[in-house]
């Protein structure tokens, strides 16, 4: 994580971007409130005071590891970020999607790649849990998938948030952070907050933005 925490202290202004599917674009489930990417935005920007930083979001509703390749240069390579934050897998591993894990996995692989030799550094995230029984078609994949993007970072050494892991661990809050079956609403989105800041080392109780929410 030294390659993305070195960006917070450094003299030179950063771009930070968000890349993924509905979950990270933020659209319609937090009811005009704030996603976790925005509240990133707040933390560094103003409460750090790196005015100069750039925060961008381009994941898109319902898109899967296919498109963030095939669409890369036009939602990354252009703005040539130093950071990107990948999360992505939750309409990858459904039935219908017909990408294998093998694929995902290999997909991932070659994100995190195109990313490294673009001169960023590339965070793998894994994302909200499944609301149990609530999304047949995906809920059986989705461990599994979530795996592989924790063998990915493991076998490239790209750094891992694992929020699907501090989800489990805060089982008894699931569906208070959640919209429908995979979607968080805005508590959600400060969970996924949270447990962002805290991998950067920038979580402060003492922080407004912070304290929004302490899950």
């Amino acid at each position: 994580m030294e390659d993305v925490t070195k960006w917070l202290a450094a003299p030179t202004p950063a771009k930070w971007l968000f890349y993924g599917d509905s979950i990270t674009h933020g659209a319609l489930h937090t009811f005009g409130l704030r996603d976790y990417t925005e509240l990133f935005a707040e933390r560094v920007r103003f409460e750090l005071g790196r005015g100069l930083d750039v925060v961008i979001n381009t994941a898109i509703s319902g898109h899967n590891t296919r498109l963030l390749l095939e669409q890369y240069d036009w939602r990354v390579g252009q703005f040539a970020p130093q950071v990107v934050f990948v999360m992505i897998g939750m309409n990858d591993c459904g039935a219908s999607s017909g990408i294998s894990q093998a694929e995902f996995g290999a997909n991932l692989e070659t994100l995190v790649g195109r990313i490294r030799s673009d001169g960023g550094a590339a965070v793998l995230q894994t994302t909200c849990p499944i609301l149990p029984g609530a999304a047949p078609d995906r809920e059986p994949g989705f461990g599994p998938y979530m795996d592989q993007v924790r063998q990915v970072a493991a076998g490239t050494g790209a750094p891992l948030i694992d929020h699907e892991r501090f989800w489990r661990e805060r089982a008894d809050r699931h569906y208070y952070w959640m919209s429908d079956a995979f979607h968080p609403n805005e508590y959600g989105h400060r969970a996924f907050a949270q447990l962002l800041f805290q991998a950067l080392g920038i979580d402060d109780p003492a922080s407004p933005c912070c304290r929004l929410f302490r899950p």
